[in-house]
């Protein structure tokens, strides 16, 4: 399969249609991918709706944003219909109770698929934003094959990927949002290292450019990326694909998923099936 991973900007919208009307283009841009990711907070562009003085707000730039979270998510589920593809939409904050989740939502060419609520708030997330985690993680099954989620943060962490790989993720999206360099490499080095032990496919896709109207997502660096396990069955670097820092639009790699379960059988290390003997080593 095709897969694409956006970097991508933050744009000022003075409306909901020049909202579709972009993601269409990005839509169209990727024509012939499979499988298209997209990265975290890119839904905070929709707080410019609300005009300058509720974006510059935070308080008021969360409920904006979820505010058109049903419309954004019917528009990705026509355009996946649409283009035969799976889409995970940019993920932006959702209300089920009195402070909202950091949610991104997996559509495919038949409908929405489900959401990944992110589990492990940053600090910013945390205060003065008070974002709160999620409940737990889900596992997706696809006709591209079984797919997991760890929003920016998330992917830090490996037992979170970990419990993915032991559910049969084959496939596991990162979306991101970081604002200095040292954040974006944290998140690269963490999505690589999922893709080591876990002997799988890591999408990386990242905001990148500058946002003078909202101060949450005013810096954004990076550049998308798709990793695999450097174990034989893949390039040495573990690189599958990778884009230019800071530079938006998408990247582009053609993926075997057989090819994983090769590396988890006959890879030249076998750290997916040899996980559980690391957890046994007592302090001497």
């Amino acid at each position: 399969m095709k897969i694409a991973a956006a970097a991508y900007p933050i744009d000022w919208l003075e409306d909901f249609d020049a909202y579709e009307a972009k993601i269409c283009r990005w839509v169209q841009a990727a024509q012939g991918a499979d499988l298209l990711v997209f990265p975290e907070y890119g839904a905070m562009e929709l707080a410019s709706l609300g005009g300058r003085q509720v974006a510059a707000d935070l308080e008021s730039s969360l409920q904006e944003v979820a505010r058109h979270a049903a419309a954004a998510g019917d528009l990705h589920a026509r355009l996946a219909a649409r283009h035969g593809c799976h889409i995970l939409a940019a993920s932006g904050p959702v209300f089920e109770g009195a402070r909202p989740v950091n949610r991104a939502v997996l559509f495919g060419p038949n409908g929405r698929i489900g959401h990944q609520d992110k589990q492990i708030m940053t600090r910013f997330e945390r205060d003065p934003w008070c974002v709160v985690g999620g409940s737990g993680l889900r596992v997706f099954d696809t006709a591209l094959g079984r797919i997991g989620i760890l929003i920016c943060y998330d992917s830090e962490f490996p037992l979170l990927g970990r419990v993915l790989a032991e559910a049969g993720v084959e496939i596991l999206l990162v979306p991101s949002c970081t604002d200095t360099v040292a954040g974006f490499h944290r998140v690269r080095i963490g999505a690589m290292a999922r893709a080591l032990e876990s002997q799988c496919v890591v999408v990386h896709a990242p905001t990148v450019g500058q946002v003078d109207w909202n101060p949450a997502i005013d810096q954004n660096r990076g550049r998308a990326a798709i990793y695999g396990p450097p174990d034989g069955f893949w390039p040495e670097t573990g690189i599958v694909a990778e884009g230019q820092m800071d530079s938006p639009g998408w990247i582009f790699a053609e993926i075997d998923v057989a090819r994983i379960g090769q590396s988890r059988r006959d890879g030249a290390v076998l750290p997916y099936a040899h996980w559980p003997e690391s957890a046994k080593k007592p302090l001497v």
